[in-house]
Parts: C-alpha cells; sequence; structure tokens
C-alpha cells in the first residue's frame, strides 16, 4: 500500500481510483467498485519544481490529510488540526466511514459502520428438503 501511494504518486494524490484494488479479491472489488473502473489522479507538477509541502499556509485548499504509519493510516480531518484517529491497516475495507470532520478526533472511535456480516447459507438437512409435487389436480367444477 505504502508502495502505491507514495513511490507511484510521490507528488500526491488527487482521486484514488479503483486502480487501487487491482490485486483484490473479484468479490471485495465488486462490492466496492461496483462496475466502476477510474483510475486515480495525481497532483500534477514540473518535473524541476520543488517538492509539494503541505504547510497551514499551503493546505487551505485541502479538506482532509494522512500519514500513512506502520499500524494504521492517520486521518486528520482540516487543516490546521494536529493530529488525528488512527485507523489501522487491518480495518475491514468495507467499513462505511463518516465525513463529518468534527467526528474525526484523536479521543473519539474512529466514525464508521461495521459492515454486515456475511452468512453462509446451510444446506436443507436431507430430511427437511422441500420437496417438488406435481401441480395439483384440477377441481371439478359444480354445475
Amino acid at each position: 500500500m505504502a508502495s502505491y501511494l507514495i513511490d507511484e504518486a510521490p507528488k500526491g494524490w488527487s482521486y484514488l481510483g479503483t486502480d487501487l484494488l487491482d490485486e483484490a479479491p473479484d468479490a471485495l472489488r465488486q462490492h466496492l467498485a461496483g462496475k466502476r473502473d477510474d483510475p486515480g489522479t495525481q497532483y500534477r507538477s514540473h518535473p524541476t519544481s520543488p517538492p509539494l509541502i503541505c504547510t497551514e499556509r499551503t493546505s487551505s485548499g485541502l479538506d482532509w490529510g494522512y500519514v500513512l504509519h506502520p499500524h494504521g493510516i492517520e486521518v486528520i480531518s482540516r487543516p490546521g488540526v494536529a493530529r488525528g484517529p488512527v485507523v489501522t491497516w487491518d480495518t475491514d475495507p468495507r467499513v462505511r466511514f463518516r465525513d463529518t470532520a468534527s467526528l474525526w478526533r484523536p479521543d473519539q472511535p474512529i466514525p464508521g459502520t461495521t459492515p454486515p456480516r456475511t452468512t453462509v447459507r446451510t444446506a436443507w438437512p436431507a430430511t427437511a428438503r422441500p420437496t417438488q409435487t406435481s401441480s395439483p389436480s384440477p377441481r371439478s367444477r359444480s354445475h
């Protein structure tokens, strides 16, 4: 993940696309992206321009900041906020996170809803399996 996010885009990303899911299992990719296939968009600058450094003065147009740590990704909800909560790398990727900036504080739980557990369909027991019956016999009409 770090290689994809940092090595492939040293200037940063303006949009993370579905190409991030290229190595994901098909069922997870389908759940997260559906039929979408939108590549990510990197920030663009001239090759000789200095590196993009984010400070309070230069970050006024940014809505969110993310810091990669070995144990997870720190989510900083708005410019000027020093820290944010860390979402661990083993978090289920199907979690739906809320995008209300005031909820993303390090002293609060991560604002996300746990995805529903998938249940395994059980086969009918041989004795309780429904049987196919032929259509009911026609009833006689009374005259």
